[in-house]
Protein backbone atom coordinates (compact mmCIF):
# COMPACT_ATOMS: atom_id res chain seq x y z
CA UNK A 1 0.00 0.00 0.00
CA UNK A 2 2.86 2.51 0.62
CA UNK A 3 4.60 1.68 -2.32
CA UNK A 4 1.29 2.99 -4.53
CA UNK A 5 0.80 5.74 -2.57
CA UNK A 6 4.48 6.59 -2.99
CA UNK A 7 4.31 5.55 -6.81
CA UNK A 8 1.07 7.81 -7.14
CA UNK A 9 2.81 11.12 -5.51
CA UNK A 10 5.40 10.91 -7.48
CA UNK A 11 3.71 10.17 -10.85
CA UNK A 12 1.34 13.18 -9.72
CA UNK A 13 4.69 15.44 -9.01
CA UNK A 14 6.44 14.47 -12.23
CA UNK A 15 3.26 15.42 -14.13
CA UNK A 16 3.08 18.79 -12.18
CA UNK A 17 6.45 19.34 -12.92
CA UNK A 18 5.86 19.01 -16.65
CA UNK A 19 3.10 21.23 -16.52
CA UNK A 20 4.98 24.47 -14.93
CA UNK A 21 7.95 23.75 -17.06
CA UNK A 22 5.95 23.64 -20.43
CA UNK A 23 4.21 26.99 -19.02
CA UNK A 24 7.27 28.81 -18.80
CA UNK A 25 8.99 27.68 -21.66
CA UNK A 26 8.25 29.67 -24.94
CA UNK A 27 9.81 28.26 -27.92
CA UNK A 28 10.59 30.75 -30.11
CA UNK A 29 8.68 30.38 -33.76
CA UNK A 30 10.61 29.88 -36.86
CA UNK A 31 11.87 33.08 -38.66
CA UNK A 32 9.85 33.00 -42.13
CA UNK A 33 8.20 35.88 -43.73
CA UNK A 34 7.72 37.45 -39.57
CA UNK A 35 10.24 37.77 -37.96
CA UNK A 36 10.99 37.12 -34.14
CA UNK A 37 8.88 36.28 -31.54
CA UNK A 38 7.24 32.49 -30.28
CA UNK A 39 4.44 30.29 -31.23
CA UNK A 40 2.33 31.91 -28.53
CA UNK A 41 2.87 35.63 -28.78
CA UNK A 42 1.34 37.47 -31.10
CA UNK A 43 3.06 40.70 -32.59
CA UNK A 44 1.54 43.43 -34.28
CA UNK A 45 1.09 43.20 -38.10
CA UNK A 46 3.35 45.37 -39.92
CA UNK A 47 2.42 47.97 -41.69
CA UNK A 48 -0.05 47.98 -44.95
CA UNK A 49 2.26 49.25 -48.46
CA UNK A 50 0.97 52.44 -49.56
CA UNK A 51 0.17 53.39 -52.87
CA UNK A 52 2.13 53.42 -55.25
CA UNK A 53 3.85 57.11 -55.86
CA UNK A 54 3.98 56.15 -59.89
CA UNK A 55 1.12 56.54 -62.20
CA UNK A 56 0.25 54.33 -65.15
CA UNK A 57 0.58 51.20 -66.44
CA UNK A 58 3.61 48.98 -65.22
CA UNK A 59 5.28 46.85 -68.01
CA UNK A 60 5.04 43.29 -67.50
CA UNK A 61 7.58 41.03 -66.95
CA UNK A 62 6.27 37.89 -68.48
CA UNK A 63 3.93 36.84 -71.22
CA UNK A 64 0.44 36.50 -69.88
CA UNK A 65 0.89 38.42 -66.38
CA UNK A 66 -2.04 40.03 -65.43
CA UNK A 67 -1.07 43.54 -64.84
CA UNK A 68 -1.50 45.35 -61.70
CA UNK A 69 -4.17 48.05 -60.91
CA UNK A 70 -2.08 51.35 -61.13
CA UNK A 71 -5.24 53.34 -58.85
CA UNK A 72 -6.34 52.53 -55.32
CA UNK A 73 -9.81 49.94 -55.73
CA UNK A 74 -10.56 50.15 -51.91
CA UNK A 75 -13.93 49.49 -51.28
CA UNK A 76 -14.68 48.91 -55.21
CA UNK A 77 -17.52 46.58 -54.49
CA UNK A 78 -17.00 43.18 -57.02
CA UNK A 79 -19.47 40.85 -55.84
CA UNK A 80 -22.51 38.28 -57.90
CA UNK A 81 -24.63 41.08 -58.49
CA UNK A 82 -22.27 44.12 -59.35
CA UNK A 83 -18.65 44.68 -60.86
CA UNK A 84 -17.54 48.09 -60.42
CA UNK A 85 -14.24 47.58 -62.10
CA UNK A 86 -16.52 47.10 -65.22
CA UNK A 87 -17.88 50.57 -64.89
CA UNK A 88 -14.77 51.69 -66.67
CA UNK A 89 -13.18 48.82 -68.21
CA UNK A 90 -16.27 47.28 -70.04
CA UNK A 91 -15.92 47.15 -73.83
CA UNK A 92 -19.09 49.76 -73.58
CA UNK A 93 -17.18 52.43 -71.39
CA UNK A 94 -13.49 51.83 -71.86
CA UNK A 95 -13.47 54.74 -74.63
CA UNK A 96 -15.45 57.12 -72.69
CA UNK A 97 -13.17 56.03 -69.54
CA UNK A 98 -10.05 56.25 -70.77
CA UNK A 99 -9.55 53.12 -69.42
CA UNK A 100 -7.73 49.99 -71.02
CA UNK A 101 -10.42 47.23 -72.22
CA UNK A 102 -10.80 44.12 -70.54
CA UNK A 103 -8.69 41.44 -72.43
CA UNK A 104 -10.81 39.82 -74.94
CA UNK A 105 -9.58 36.49 -72.89
CA UNK A 106 -12.23 37.94 -70.30
CA UNK A 107 -14.87 37.19 -72.64
CA UNK A 108 -13.97 33.43 -73.45
CA UNK A 109 -15.09 30.34 -70.89
CA UNK A 110 -12.41 27.69 -69.85
CA UNK A 111 -13.30 25.60 -73.58
CA UNK A 112 -11.94 28.99 -75.25
CA UNK A 113 -15.92 29.61 -76.02
CA UNK A 114 -16.17 33.42 -76.92
CA UNK A 115 -18.82 34.85 -74.70
CA UNK A 116 -20.90 37.88 -74.81
CA UNK A 117 -20.42 38.98 -71.62
CA UNK A 118 -17.40 38.55 -69.04
CA UNK A 119 -16.68 35.00 -68.53
CA UNK A 120 -17.83 34.22 -65.35
CA UNK A 121 -14.29 32.63 -64.85
CA UNK A 122 -13.06 36.43 -65.18
CA UNK A 123 -15.76 38.46 -63.37
CA UNK A 124 -13.51 38.60 -59.79
CA UNK A 125 -10.92 41.10 -60.67
CA UNK A 126 -8.64 40.47 -57.97
CA UNK A 127 -7.56 37.13 -58.52
CA UNK A 128 -5.47 37.39 -60.72
CA UNK A 129 -5.10 41.51 -60.19
CA UNK A 130 -3.69 43.73 -57.52
CA UNK A 131 -3.17 47.06 -56.72
CA UNK A 132 -0.24 48.69 -57.33
CA UNK A 133 1.49 49.29 -54.08
CA UNK A 134 5.51 50.53 -52.77
CA UNK A 135 5.77 47.54 -51.04
CA UNK A 136 9.83 46.23 -50.72
CA UNK A 137 9.57 42.54 -51.18
CA UNK A 138 8.88 40.10 -48.55
CA UNK A 139 11.85 37.81 -49.13
CA UNK A 140 14.95 38.19 -51.89
CA UNK A 141 14.75 36.67 -55.10
CA UNK A 142 16.52 36.38 -58.55
CA UNK A 143 13.92 37.24 -60.68
CA UNK A 144 14.64 38.21 -64.13
CA UNK A 145 12.01 39.32 -67.07
CA UNK A 146 11.77 37.38 -70.38
CA UNK A 147 13.85 40.41 -72.08
CA UNK A 148 16.36 39.67 -68.86
CA UNK A 149 16.86 36.02 -69.85
CA UNK A 150 16.71 36.42 -73.75
CA UNK A 151 19.08 38.94 -73.57
CA UNK A 152 21.75 36.56 -71.73
CA UNK A 153 20.77 33.71 -73.62
CA UNK A 154 21.80 36.10 -76.46
CA UNK A 155 25.01 36.65 -75.10
CA UNK A 156 25.74 33.11 -73.35
CA UNK A 157 25.09 31.98 -77.39
CA UNK A 158 27.58 34.91 -78.64
CA UNK A 159 30.01 33.91 -76.17
CA UNK A 160 29.70 36.31 -74.01
CA UNK A 161 29.73 39.55 -75.99
CA UNK A 162 27.62 42.64 -74.79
Amino acid sequence: MKRLTALCLSATLAWAGMTLAEEHYRPSAPDGLRQGGTVAETLPAPPMAGESRESGREVLNYPEQPPVVPHNIRDYQVDLRHNQCLTCHSRENAVRAGAPMVSVTHFMDRHKQVLAAVSPDRYFCTQCHVPQTDAAPLVENRFQTVDQVLGEMLRDSQGGEP
